[in-house]
């Protein structure tokens, strides 16, 4: 489902090369739950945004689903976003000016054709917000809001979903709830699940965990591998 292939990204600073990633490669399979783990300045959330399109390699390529996005020109690219990607963001990232519903409903509304509205509402269900189609964001705690985000992630079946930190705003309880949430609905729907965490009990529950120092990859371990 995901292929990276001698990925690399560096940034000019000033009269120097800072080299974030430095060479990686891995393969994840339909259906797998993969948390990527590593300390500030790793180049972990660089490489989720490498395979969500929403950077550039320098060098390398990633593809989605049988789709190489390093080079697609930026139409195209929304495109391959739009109809493969879920995505989860650690602030959540709603439009303040839509309701829960309206929110979940953006992505059928600009990449699918039809009445998305019953799916949505099964979603909002699902994450217990059925009470709460018609509030904004600001009427929502965080846990609200980042469940609102989730639902929006899947509204459109995507095959792969990543997510960056989507617990790290919300306290335990609330982080529980919507782990809980993101991990039943990527089984029930074998969605291939990419999350970056620096949780070690939230990276336990994946099925595979990548982790990386320095741009790059030190150790990669299924959990069968661990136990």
């Amino acid at each position: 489902m995901i292929e990276v292939r001698g990925l690399r990204k560096s940034i000019r600073n000033g009269a120097r090369t800072v080299e974030i990633l430095r060479g990686i490669d891995f393969t994840v399979p339909q259906g797998q739950f993969v948390a990527i783990m590593g300390a500030s300045g790793s180049g972990k959330s660089t490489l989720l945004g490498l395979l969500a399109g929403l950077d550039s390699p320098s060098e390398g390529d990633v593809i989605l689903d049988g789709v190489s996005i390093a080079h697609l020109a930026e139409d195209k690219l929304a495109e391959v976003r739009g109809r493969k990607i879920g995505f989860v963001f650690q602030s959540y990232q709603l439009i303040p000016t839509l309701t829960a519903l309206e929110n979940v409903l953006l992505p059928y509304e600009l990449n699918a054709s039809g009445n998305g509205r019953r799916k949505a509402l099964e979603l909002l269900d699902a994450v217990g917000l059925s009470d709460r189609l018609q509030h904004y964001p600001v009427q929502l705690s965080g846990g609200e809001q980042q469940r609102v985000a989730l639902a929006r992630a899947f509204v459109l079946d995507p095959p792969i979903v990543l997510a960056d930190e989507p617990t790290g705003n919300l306290d335990s309880r609330n982080g529980k709830h919507v782990l809980d949430l993101l991990t039943t609905r990527q089984r029930d729907s074998s969605t291939t699940l990419v999350m970056v965490t620096h949780d070690p009990q939230i990276a336990a529950q994946a099925d595979r965990q990548i982790h990386m120092r320095d741009g790059v990859v030190v150790a990669d371990q299924l959990a069968a591998e661990e136990a």
